[in-house]
C-alpha cells in the first residue's frame, strides 16, 4: 500500500507543475489495477498546492509597442499566480487549476490599448496612456475514469501501457484588457496512460475540443473591424468556434538514476495540439476581409527541472512540501490565431511577435 500511495502521490506532484500552462490533462492512476478494499477512504489521495511564477516574455496576440527605434515589442513579462487540486479515487481521477496572470504595462488593462500603430492609448481620449498592467484568469478541469477500475479488469493492462481511460473536462478564461478576450470549451475522449521508469508515467489523450464560446473585440463591428454584423464581423464580438480534434500529452519522472544523496530531482513536461476550429471571426464566413481561418494551435511545455528543496532540506518525510523549478514554455498559433497572417499577430506586413510566445521562466510550488 505504501507504494501505491507513493506513488499516486507522484502524479498529484507532476499534475501540480502543469498549473501555469493554461492547457493540461488529468493522469490516471499511475498504479496497476486493483480491487477496492473496503478500508480505504472514498479518496485515496487529496493534494492541493499553491504555485508562484515569473514568466520574463510572456505574449498576448494584439499587444505591442514600438520602440523609438522602430523595432516591435510583443514580449510582456507576467507574473503568475495558481492554485492547483489533485484527487484519486476508486475509479478514476480529478484536477483542477486557476491560475491569475498578472501583466506588465507593455500589454495594458482596459481602457488602455494598443492602437494601429503600435502605441498603448486610453480608448476614451484616444491619446498616449499609460495604464497598469492587466490581469488573466483562467480555469482548467479534468477527469478520468479508469478502464480498468469500471470494469474490474487488467484488461487494459499490457506492457508499458498501464491503463485507458475515458477523459472529459472544460477550460474557462478572462481579462480585463480592451480586447476583452474569453473562452469557454469543453473536452472529451481517451486518454491512454504508460509506465516510465523511476515511478514515471506518459499519458497521450486523443479529444474532442469544442470552443463553444469566444469574446474578441478583433472579431467586433468596431475599429478592429468595420463592416456589416453577421456578415463581415460580428456586433457583440462573440464568436462560436466548431468542434475540432485535440491531443494533449503529458509526462513525469524521478530522477532515479543519480546517486541516492542527489534524489531531489525530476523532470516533467506537456503538450497540446488543436486543430483549426473555423474561421477566426466564426461564424463570420471566410469570405468576409480579412477574416481567415484558424490554424493548428501548439502549446507546449517540453520540459520543467523541479529540485524537491524540502526533501533536500528537511528530508524523505517533507518530500515535495516545497518545490523550486525552471521550465521552458513553447506556444505556437496562440488561440488559433495565423501567426504568420492573422490581422492581430501583423503590424506593417510583419510579425508583431505577439502570437509565438517561447520563454524560460521559473517559480516555486508548495503544497498545504
Amino acid at each position: 500500500m505504501l507504494f501505491r500511495m507513493k506513488a499516486i502521490a507522484a502524479a498529484a506532484l507532476s499534475l501540480a507543475t502543469l498549473a501555469t500552462g493554461g492547457l493540461a490533462q488529468a493522469a490516471d492512476l499511475p498504479v496497476k489495477a486493483a480491487k477496492k478494499v473496503a478500508d480505504l477512504p472514498f479518496f485515496l489521495v487529496i493534494d492541493d498546492r499553491v504555485s508562484f511564477s515569473w514568466m520574463p516574455k510572456g505574449t498576448d496576440p494584439g499587444v505591442f509597442s514600438v520602440n523609438p527605434n522602430g523595432t516591435v515589442n510583443g514580449k510582456t513579462a507576467k507574473q503568475v499566480y495558481s492554485f492547483t487540486h489533485f484527487d484519486a479515487w476508486a475509479y478514476g481521477t480529478n484536477f483542477f487549476t486557476i491560475s491569475m496572470f498578472k501583466s506588465d504595462h507593455n500589454d495594458p488593462a482596459n481602457p488602455c490599448f494598443t492602437n494601429g500603430a503600435g502605441q498603448i492609448v486610453s480608448a476614451v481620449s484616444g491619446l498616449p496612456a499609460n495604464c497598469s498592467g492587466m490581469t488573466e484568469i483562467y480555469g482548467l478541469f479534468r477527469s478520468t475514469l479508469g478502464w480498468n477500475e469500471i470494469f474490474n479488469t487488467k484488461a487494459f493492462t499490457a506492457g508499458p501501457l498501464h491503463n485507458i481511460s475515458f477523459e472529459v473536462g472544460m477550460d474557462g478564461s478572462s481579462e480585463n484588457s480592451f480586447f476583452s478576450a474569453a473562452k469557454r470549451d469543453v473536452v472529451a475522449g481517451l486518454q491512454f496512460a504508460f509506465d516510465l521508469p523511476y515511478k514515471g508515467y506518459f499519458n497521450v489523450a486523443p479529444l474532442v475540443y469544442w470552443e463553444f464560446s469566444s469574446h474578441s473585440v478583433f472579431a467586433q463591428c468596431n475599429l478592429f473591424a468595420p463592416g456589416v454584423p453577421g456578415a463581415t464581423c460580428l456586433g457583440d464580438g462573440d464568436r462560436r468556434f466548431k468542434p475540432t480534434w485535440a491531443v494533449e500529452t503529458n509526462y513525469y519522472m524521478d530522477l532515479g538514476f543519480l546517486p541516492e544523496n542527489m534524489q531531489f530531482w525530476s523532470i516533467s513536461g506537456r503538450a497540446g495540439w488543436y486543430g483549426p476550429k473555423g474561421t477566426e471571426s466564426n461564424p463570420v464566413p471566410f469570405a468576409a476581409p480579412g477574416n481567415i481561418n484558424t490554424k493548428v494551435e501548439f502549446n507546449s511545455e517540453p520540459i520543467r527541472l523541479t529540485l524537491d528543496a524540502s526533501k533536500a532540506v528537511w528530508g524523505p518525510k517533507y518530500s515535495h512540501f516545497v518545490d523550486l523549478w525552471v521550465a521552458y514554455r513553447y506556444w505556437q498559433n496562440k488561440f488559433g490565431l495565423d501567426h504568420n497572417n492573422s490581422v492581430a499577430c501583423t503590424f506593417n506586413g510583419q510579425s508583431n511577435h505577439t502570437c509565438t510566445e517561447s520563454t524560460v521562466y521559473g517559480g516555486v510550488t508548495m503544497k498545504f
